[in-house]
């Protein structure tokens, strides 16, 4: 396990890869521009699992209340118990991944979270247990949106420039097609796998949860990257920036706390209606046709 970070005695020289002598392939080589965008393509989808399923509910919220036999406000109550950890959970993520576990270990411990985290979900919805549902929720709250900084601190780590704002726009919308595909596909996983019960709905977020143990072995294959990276061109390790101390704040400028309200009031507004919307749009429209 350990040796996936370890390299071997037998793989070529650093100046043999970096100069193409043994290897065909330039995308091997971490100087060339395709190597980086193999990189890419692992950090994007290290959080596809996780925005994928993070709307499960939302995607299921009729079956969620009709198998498990719960209210409204247990059903958001999933939600809540994501967003809880997350308030404070953020520093405490980016002071492990840089004072103590680093960027890699990092990020492969969040995506194990989230990947453990929704494994639990599916087990207590597969055995009809609601209480069992809201503790991987909040086991995949903990690992969620740290998991969201490690791919950002990649991201800043491997690409510079004017790139990097193409780069966050890649993985921005590689996780919004995860949150798309999902409302699309659960309705139609949950009916492949009985349309009703709470079996049926346990085997549709298992569904979920392999996606997201694919996106750990995203993580795996970041980190490894990462590694072989550093040994080739002899750099150090990825940092999750420089340190801050609290007293920092003060200094932060007036158009800081300005898009800090403006991203408040987006989430605040756009993602409890997207978690609860569904189901009042669904009897909108059901009530216009039938009206």
């Amino acid at each position: 396990f350990f040796s996936l970070f370890t390299m071997s005695d037998k793989e070529p020289e650093a100046e043999d890869v970096l100069e193409g002598r043994t290897f065909c392939c330039r995308t091997l080589n971490p100087t060339h521009w395709s190597h980086r965008y193999l990189f890419l393509v692992f950090i994007c989808f290290l959080t596809f699992g996780n925005y994928f399923v993070y709307d499960n509910p939302a995607a299921l919220q009729d079956q969620f209340e009709k198998d498990m036999d719960i209210s409204t406000s247990q059903f958001m109550l999933m939600y809540s118990l994501y967003s809880w950890p997350n308030v404070v959970l953020c520093f405490f993520g980016g002071y492990l991944m840089d004072r103590v576990l680093g960027l890699r270990w990092g990020a492969i411990l969040f995506a194990t979270l989230v990947t453990a985290g929704q494994a639990v979900v599916a087990m207590g919805a597969s055995s009809g247990s609601y209480p069992l549902v809201l503790v991987g929720r909040f086991i995949f709250g903990l690992g969620g949106e740290n998991e969201a900084v490690a791919q950002s601190t990649y991201a800043v780590s491997w690409f510079k420039g004017k790139e990097l704002n193409m780069v966050f726009g890649v993985q921005l919308s590689v996780s919004r097609v995860g949150s798309t595909v999902n409302m699309l596909s659960m309705a139609p996983i949950y009916n492949f796998f009985g349309g009703h019960g709470h079996k049926a709905l346990g085997g549709a977020l298992w569904f979920g949860a392999v996606l997201c143990f694919l996106s750990l072995l995203c993580a795996f294959g970041a980190a490894w990257m990462d590694k072989r990276a550093s040994r080739l061109l002899k750099k150090g390790d990825a940092k999750v920036g420089e340190v801050i101390k609290l007293s920092d704040v003060k200094t932060f400028p007036a158009s800081f706390w300005l898009i800090s309200l403006i991203c408040v009031a987006y989430y605040v507004t756009i993602f409890p209606f997207i978690g609860e919307g569904a189901k009042g749009k669904l009897f909108c429209f059901k009530s216009n046709i039938t009206g």
